[in-house]
């Protein structure tokens, strides 16, 4: 099996690999921080800080235990999601731009220190081992990334997930009908944490090299723009969203040093065109019952 995996890896082109790879990674990071702003409405600018935890984590874990990956991948995300827990409690009883600046502060923080933090190699990155594992890291990658969007769909269609949009709509309301708003903000925020924690460990053993600079506000912002793109609170829309962004500038890269100008362009005129981002308040489900001649329950 793993023969045969290896060789289909290998019939793809390295470069598209490469794209299908970062996409796949992507769909990760973004479905976690739609958990947290998507469906909980909580503004987060420190996504990248909680990447980097998990990315640091799972190379430590692979250099000082040798591991095999799976139980990296859950170790890692069980640490990143522990420390967003303990960060959580106190910040999320903020909102709005208080909440976004005080994940700003904590995700320049985490930066400083892998920056000056000795067993990670400070300002010169770590180089990474090769995962302990039979299976090819692409495989890996998009094993995972579909797991996440079943566990996020999973997450959505649930009482936990019902209670995490009434919270998004009105909090104030949510909190009088009975659901306790404090640590069901720390559960989501702990839960999409978990899941950019995975993300950076496939990114730092798919690279093979991680540096902290990797990981500063820019990576944030990036991640946020995926799921604003797609739509705020949708599956399929964080899906699409981080695969056009995490795909456009590889195909945008003919264009040489205009690349990244059309880039943002796309981006302001989406934005305009589509304001609610490409799914956002479109039910999908409804759309393809459609397509397929069906009509939709209670239609």
């Amino acid at each position: 099996m793993a023969d045969f995996l290896n060789s289909l890896v290998g019939s793809v082109d390295p470069y598209m690999l490469q794209i299908l790879v970062n996409v796949g990674i992507a769909i990760v990071l973004a479905l976690g921080l739609n958990v947290i702003t998507g469906l909980t409405g909580q503004l987060s600018l420190g996504h990248a800080a909680f990447m980097s935890i998990g990315a640091f984590t799972s190379a430590m874990v692979t250099i000082k235990t040798g591991l095999p990956f799976v139980a990296n991948l859950a170790v890692t995300g069980v640490v990143t999601a522990i420390v967003a827990a303990a960060i959580g409690f106190p910040i999320l009883r903020l909102t709005g731009d208080y909440l976004a600046i005080c994940t700003l502060g904590f995700a320049e923080i985490v930066k400083v220190f892998f920056l000056n933090f000795e067993p990670t190699n400070k300002a010169l990155g770590l180089t990474v081992p090769q995962a302990k594992t039979s299976i090819p890291m692409p495989i890996y990658v998009w094993v995972v990334a579909i797991l996440a969007i079943v566990l996020v769909t999973f997450v959505q269609n649930s009482r936990f997930g019902r209670a995490l949009k009434a919270i998004r709509e009105d909090e104030i309301a949510a909190d009088a009908m009975g659901i306790n708003t404090a640590r069901y903000k720390i559960q989501a925020f702990a839960l999409g944490s978990f899941m950019a924690g995975i993300g950076g460990g496939l990114y730092a053993h798919f690279l093979s090299y991680i540096n902290p600079s990797d990981f500063g506000f820019l990576k944030s912002v990036d991640i946020l723009a995926m799921v604003v793109l797609g739509g705020l609170g949708s599956v399929p829309g964080a899906v699409i969203g981080s695969s056009v962004l995490a795909s456009a500038p590889e195909f945008l890269r003919f264009m040489s040093q205009y690349r990244m100008l059309v880039y943002g362009a796309l981006l302001v005129f989406l934005m305009v065109f589509r304001p609610n981002g490409l799914l956002g308040g479109v039910n999908v489900t409804e759309l393809l019952l459609r397509a397929i001649g069906r009509k939709p329950a209670g239609k």
